[in-house]
């Protein structure tokens, strides 16, 4: 048995190791004095990560995606929430079927999702690249909405909702002021997490992205293409950074979210 649970510990090791080993890797790097990526780094150096301030686009594509991840995350939020509420709350004709709508964007291949918005929003409708990249990014966050809030209501008491309604609250009223306060971390840990992904996304925002506007993960990809400094690897770091500060945050909203509903 001791011997099976050593074997266990290197195994999980080995796992940790692989997954971790690369971002090790790249924090290492990102300190290279050089002007080519080097492992080991011959010394160590800002420049690289001072040098993310100075490339022009980097600024501009960053501002783009997080003017497209925090605008769709609002609409995703007010096509989400709802949809949540709706699906936990009542039972009705065609449920499921609504239920799997609304998470396919998560099952689908993230290319064939992008060219498929390709097609219809862009060639057939003819939208702009802003409104198109839009519609593109609150499709992706709507499913993961839709789990987290749907998550924090499965474990909701709607009889303090209908005690509110007896007591004579409307019913808009009672959402607003029984319902929502009471899922509300499960509300931030959504926004944060439909965040996330639509801040990474590349697989959509390659096919819905053109000329003149583009998102910071596909600019990052264009400078790699012809660049072979250090300065993705310095960005990748403050992604990282940011990610895990995130991640933390919902952690904390999550842990919040049960344990008030526990007590």
């Amino acid at each position: 048995m001791q011997e099976k649970n050593r074997g266990l510990a290197l195994f999980t090791l080995l796992v940790f190791v692989f997954l971790l080993g690369p971002l090790v890797i790249i924090s290492f790097t990102s300190f290279e004095p050089g002007t080519v990526l080097k492992f080991p780094p011959e010394g160590f150096s800002w420049r690289w990560y001072e040098n993310i301030f100075e490339v022009k686009m980097f600024m501009t594509t960053f501002g783009t995606s997080m003017f497209v991840s925090l605008v769709g995350n609002l609409l995703a939020l007010l096509l989400g929430v709802p949809a949540a509420y709706a699906l936990s709350r009542f039972q009705f004709k065609g449920k499921g079927l609504l239920n799997a709508v609304f998470i396919s964007p998560v099952l689908i291949p993230g290319i064939v999702m992008g060219f498929a918005m390709l097609k219809y929003v862009i060639i057939t409708y003819n939208l702009p690249i802003y409104a198109g990249l839009l519609i593109g990014h609150t499709v992706i966050m709507l499913p993961f909405i839709i789990r987290v809030v749907a998550s924090s209501l499965s474990n909701f008491d709607f009889a303090i909702e209908e005690a509110a309604l007896s007591l004579g609250a409307g019913k808009v009223e009672t959402f607003f002021k029984v319902v929502l306060p009471n899922i509300r971390s499960g509300i931030i840990a959504a926004i944060l997490i439909a965040f996330l992904e639509s801040f990474n996304n590349v697989d959509i925002s390659v096919f819905m992205t053109g000329p003149g506007v583009s998102t910071l993960p596909i600019q990052m990809l264009t400078y790699v293409e012809n660049n072979f400094d250090p300065t993705i690897a310095a960005l990748s770091v403050l992604l990282m950074i940011i990610t895990a500060i995130l991640m933390f945050i919902i952690e904390r909203m999550m842990g919040l979210s049960y344990f008030t509903k526990r007590s």
